[in-house]
């Protein structure tokens, strides 16, 4: 096997210098994408959560047409509306839509105007900076009063590692981005970790309240804290963030902005919330591999990666950089997938036009290395795969996989030692990619 490997690499080599003395391979770069664990929502979920929760929100109402807008902002009481995008992503004001409507966060003064800018967002795809240049859907807006704040707050609770629990971040320097006031002023930023045994108390509220200088509306403070603390538990939240948390020119407070995550093992607890799960934001082979209980993050490289275990995910993009590639997604099946899932999992990784090599890398502890086998023969045989697959197994039946590899007479590539893997399926990537540039078509099935 590894006589025959050589011999179609250095035809392939050959073939290519001969075609383009100029192309040169380079890896595309990983991006930092990081692994999504929690729920995200909208911002008229987090509005419901805080309402239901006992702190205040200006009136609001989310609308899927133009006609919703309006009928919204009829009953609203006020003159003054603000219409927000309900996408995921943040810089919303300052990005376009596709359709040429300026900023996804919009001031208007009618009804009709609500309904004519609500018009202009629905449908049509928002760009911004965390977005690129393809953009996110817009499929509903929320239309909300607008209030005039005269002072604002920072509130957020989250689970933070170095205190062991839930922590109470605050800061009087409310309104703008917490990060950068965590940059120039540090003092400005409170932290109160909360006993998860013992709860929120009256004092850690207080101290809150006059840490913010809301000595004079100290019991109304001290609720809202206890509230949010109460929200966090209740709906198993793992981030709520109020940003900002303002005084209007009324005196009266209100959380004007909210965020919330919450935990994806609460699910079962938590219905209501995620059904509230917009598919539509997130990337299409992520929520296919969601479908099939396949952990999925889409990265920017070229060769697709498929393991059991986040670990041994990670600890294989890593020597897949190491030597001179880049992942083109983190693939975990877990350690109890069946031959489907493993051939669904080859049907996301090879949707991905960027993918020319895929390895596979699986300790059959928990996981059987024959199913694993089954399903990368399978997917083979099914999608007709021309680009190389290196497969490296260890544990559990691992003889028989190998041996049913042998027997599938399919261009599938053993390989015992992870190192001499990557660096396999690094080269083949490299002959693919260089390939397709000097548009000399290489094809890795039998016959070679």
């Amino acid at each position: 096997m590894a006589s025959a490997l050589s011999r179609g690499i250095l035809f392939a080599e050959r073939i290519i210098a001969r075609k383009s003395a100029q192309v040169v391979s380079s890896a595309a770069p990983l991006v930092g994408i990081q692994q999504k664990r929690h729920l995200n929502v909208h911002e008229h979920v987090s509005f419901s959560v805080l309402k239901k929760s006992g702190i205040p929100v200006p009136g609001f109402g989310v609308a899927s047409s133009a006609e919703e807008a309006v009928e919204i902002a009829n009953q609203l009481d006020s003159t003054d509306v603000v219409v927000k995008a309900q996408v995921l992503a943040g810089g919303r004001g300052k990005g376009y839509f596709k359709g040429g409507l300026k900023g996804g966060v919009k001031l208007v003064y009618s009804a009709e105007e609500a309904g004519e800018i609500a018009g202009k967002m629905i449908g049509d795809l928002l760009v911004t900076k965390q977005t690129g240049e393809k953009g996110i859907p817009c499929n509903r807006v929320l239309v909300c009063e607008r209030k005039f704040p005269r002072r604002e707050f920072y509130l957020a609770i989250m689970m933070e590692r170095s205190f062991a629990g839930p922590v109470i971040i605050a800061s009087a320097q409310g309104g703008v981005n917490i990060e950068d006031v965590a940059a120039e002023s540090p003092e400005a930023i409170i932290k109160v970790p909360i006993d998860i045994v013992e709860g929120i108390t009256d004092e850690k509220a207080k101290q809150i309240a006059v840490a913010l200088g809301l000595e004079s509306r100290l019991e109304e403070t001290v609720s809202v804290v206890k509230s949010l603390y109460n929200a966090f538990i209740n709906f198993d939240a793992s981030m709520i963030e109020i940003n900002p948390y303002a005084e209007d020119t009324y005196g009266k407070m209100y959380a004007l902005d909210a965020k919330m995550r919450f935990d994806d093992n609460a699910e079962f607890r938590q219905k209501e919330i995620f059904d509230e799960r917009d598919w539509s934001q997130e990337d299409a082979k992520e929520v296919e591999a969601a479908r099939y209980n396949l952990n999925y993050i889409a990265l920017d490289g070229s060769i697709g990666c498929l393991v059991n275990g986040a670990g041994l995910a990670m600890a294989t993009m890593d020597i897949i950089k190491l030597h001179g590639g880049s992942p083109a997604n983190f693939l975990d099946v877990g350690g109890g997938a069946s031959a489907e899932q493993v051939k669904e999992a080859f049907k996301i990784i090879t949707a991905d036009p960027h993918v020319h090599a895929i390895l596979v890398n699986i300790f059959g502890g928990i996981m059987r290395c024959d199913v694993i086998a089954q399903g990368v023969i399978a997917a083979a045989e099914e999608l007709s795969l021309r680009i190389p697959i290196v497969v490296r197994l260890q544990g559990t039946n691992v003889d028989d996989a190998k041996a049913l590899i042998a027997m599938s007479n399919l261009r599938i590539l053993p390989c015992d030692n992870l190192d001499d893997a990557a660096k396999m399926v690094v080269k083949l990537s490299n002959i693919v990619q260089m390939a397709k540039a000097a548009n000399v078509d290489v094809k890795f099935e039998l016959p070679f």
